[in-house]
């Protein structure tokens, strides 16, 4: 009876909405909406077309409560295909919000540079942060989605340029984002000893493009910035191999860092705790590791009007705050590492022997009662052997687009890529993510920031301001690609090295380790290529 029931709703629905069908329509609608109306819960009773099921389907999700989507006839609708530049987040989201748009039935074409996707999910977090990491899991849905194609292992102005991808593409939209360290300029940064935190991340994250070993003979060892990645780089240098070798590290960050000579590490920010910018839940998870004694000295614990009010206006901020200041009261706990968070020391110059740092000199600074800070005159010599800025990230230009190399992100208007800082824009170029906006903001801000992009593009495309492909069909540029050699990697590519790596990390007799990371790219290429999938 119930079967009866749904059918009966379904008729009503489809006869209603006999010029829609679900997003994505006939072979697009979403998977799982198949895989349950096919099945013989659903469909026991009669067979039904596969728009009539989806249709039931998605209006059973409805009376549940589940989002329902419906997009006109594609018939009736304009077609885009549009590419977007850079698998990480930035660009995920953009093509999720693309192909979910209900005015107008959008392809896009994931290019991707590294042979696997998700930008700095894997390349630039931290291995001990499953819980950041586990964003992935909702990448994956995204990406599962057939109008989504990922095409990795493709470098932009080596195997295709910009001007040829705007002969195959209504639009490109770039969200490449930002893997170099901002320069810090002050004496002695360019020692033996002195890295970007950037190189560190990249070299313990197994991203291919650093070095395969690294330095830890120091002992003593400052980082400069007080963010995130300044906050992992030192979590990373404090902790134990050991502790580690539960994640996805590579073998060869596993034998560095079993050599890592690190018993003090030192974090230094020139403001105060109001101005610190940790997030809170990174900041508390520094004394979950038993090896590592978090250190706050209570003198630095200051606040002046501004900073008072910094902590009232965000929820976030005045838990930064508090967690510092119980960091600040408590008793020493006995670990074998001291982490010690500075505040209010000012970096000026790297100190250094024989070309190699052996310290660093910082100035105390005082609150000014705007927020900001001046120096005192009183200036301290930190014993160090080892010095990592972690003072944010600045992308790099892609060749073939306008950059403004004074912000290091490509101008924009807000979604449009603009011929230079305040100029017209470029047709049928768009920008999002760092490459538009710099390294700020975390994954909320990528996803508004998608939004704002995808909503100028859309509507260009609504208003008749995209400039129609000369190769249209689908599979062309794939035709390009091979025609060139180009050894591209697909999304069902990325299911080949996941599970190399999966298997690797069961194998490797580590409890409770998921996967072990490939780390060279010809390997990352030979896993994902081992099939030959049809694109």
């Amino acid at each position: 009876m119930a079967s009866w029931v749904m059918f009966g709703i379904g008729c009503v629905i489809a006869a209603l909405n006999r010029d829609y069908a679900p997003v994505g329509t006939m072979d697009k609608v979403d998977r799982s909406v198949f895989k349950y109306s096919r099945s013989s819960e659903f469909n026991c009773c009669f067979p039904l077309p596969d728009v009539a099921v989806a249709l039931i389907w998605q209006t059973m999700r409805s009376i549940n409560g589940a989002p329902v989507n419906f997009k006109e006839n594609p018939d009736t609708m304009s077609h885009l295909n549009v590419a977007v530049i850079g698998a990480g987040p930035a660009g995920i989201y953009a093509s999720d919000l693309l192909v979910r748009n209900s005015e107008h039935e959008v392809h896009v074409d994931l290019f991707e540079q590294m042979p696997a996707p998700f930008g700095l999910i894997r390349y630039g977090v931290a291995p001990d942060h499953p819980r950041i990491k586990g964003i992935i899991t909702s990448l994956h849905k995204v990406l599962d989605k057939p109008e989504i194609r990922l095409l990795g292992n493709v470098t932009i102005g080596t195997d295709i340029t910009i001007e040829e991808l705007r002969e195959y593409y209504d639009a490109v939209v770039i969200a490449t984002g930002a893997v170099r360290d901002r320069p810090l300029t002050i004496p002695g940064i360019d020692a033996a000893g002195s890295f970007g935190a950037a190189d560190l991340v990249g070299f313990y994250d197994g991203n291919p493009r650093f070095s395969r070993d690294w330095d830890l003979s120091a002992e003593q060892v400052a980082v400069i910035g007080v963010g995130n990645v300044g906050l992992d780089a030192a979590r990373v240098l404090a902790k134990t191999a050991d502790e580690l070798l539960v994640t996805e590290i590579a073998d060869n960050v596993y034998e560095s860092l079993s050599r890592n000579a690190a018993t003090e590490v030192h974090i230094f920010g020139r403001r105060g705790p109001a101005q610190a910018k940790f997030t809170p839940q990174e900041l508390k998870e520094l004394d979950h590791s038993p090896t590592i004694n978090v250190v706050v000295d209570p003198e630095d614990i200051d606040y002046d009007a501004a900073s008072e009010e910094a902590r009232r206006a965000s929820k976030s901020q005045d838990l930064v705050c508090t967690i510092l200041e119980q960091y600040a009261i408590r008793e020493p706990k006995d670990a074998p590492h001291t982490l010690q968070i500075h505040l209010f020391e000012s970096p000026v110059e790297i100190l250094q022997h024989d070309g190699r740092v052996v310290g660093l000199r910082t100035e105390r600074t005082e609150l000014d009662g705007t927020g900001n800070v001046r120096g005192t005159g009183s200036f301290t010599d930190w014993p160090v052997q080892a010095v990592y800025r972690a003072v944010g990230y600045e992308s790099d230009p892609l060749p073939g687009l306008p950059f403004d190399p004074e912000a290091a992100v490509i101008p924009n208007d807000g979604g449009h890529i603009l011929h230079s800082p305040g100029g017209s824009p470029v047709p049928g170029l768009y920008a999002t993510g760092w490459i538009k906006r710099g390294p700020i903001g975390l994954i909320g801000n990528t996803k508004s920031d998608a939004k704002q992009t995808t909503d100028m593009l859309l509507a260009d495309a609504t208003a008749g301001q995209l400039t129609a492909p000369a190769h249209a069909e689908h599979n062309a540029i794939i035709e390009l690609l091979d025609s060139r050699g180009v050894d591209y990697t697909t999304w069902e590519g990325w299911y080949q090295l996941d599970a190399a790596e999966r298997a690797l990390g069961e194998s490797s007799g580590v409890p409770g380790r998921e996967r072990k990371k490939i780390v060279e790219w010809e390997d990352m290429v030979s896993h994902a290529r081992a099939t030959k999938v049809t694109v």
